[in-house]
């Protein structure tokens, strides 16, 4: 296979995560993308614990959707730059629900073998979103110090 139709194959698989598994709550689709030797950032292993994952988030969120803002790859990796919006209407990380409307942005890069994911490396603003249930306080800017008299 050609390496710029193995991209394309890569990036198709990466698009139905968000589309189909995530944003649909398909979840048995997950045996079919993820790989059984898959290795998450947080060290989760496997289509189960990448499952778990992604229900935490479907529980402390119901409806959350996922928009592909960017989706690029090159070779066997395919990076994925997505914003999710949602009310906070269920447990999360401990949080009792907040009801407050939630957006969040996040940097995905993917590692695909044979048509499945093998790693993920996820980068995304956890302090935005503890922010805006009111766990954290509102990001502030440091006093600038007093300019000094020459």
């Amino acid at each position: 296979m050609r390496a710029i139709d193995n991209v394309a194959r890569n990036k198709a698989v990466v698009r139905k995560l968000y589309e189909e598994c995530f944003n649909q709550e398909n979840l048995t689709l997950l045996d079919e993308l993820i790989a059984p030797d898959f290795i998450g950032s947080k060290g989760e292993l496997g289509p189960r614990e990448f499952a778990a994952t992604v229900a935490s988030v479907q529980t402390g969120f119901p409806g959350v959707q996922f928009r592909i803002e960017d989706l690029f790859g090159e070779g066997d990796r395919i990076a994925v730059r997505w914003t999710f919006n949602a009310a906070h209407g269920g447990p999360f990380a401990g949080v009792p629900p907040s009801n407050v409307q939630v957006s969040q942005q996040g940097n995905v890069i993917y590692q695909l073998r044979d048509g499945r994911i093998t790693r993920a490396w996820l980068q995304l603003d956890r302090l935005g979103v503890l922010q805006q249930i009111g766990v954290m306080p509102p990001s502030f800017a440091a006093p600038r110090p007093a300019a000094v008299a020459a």
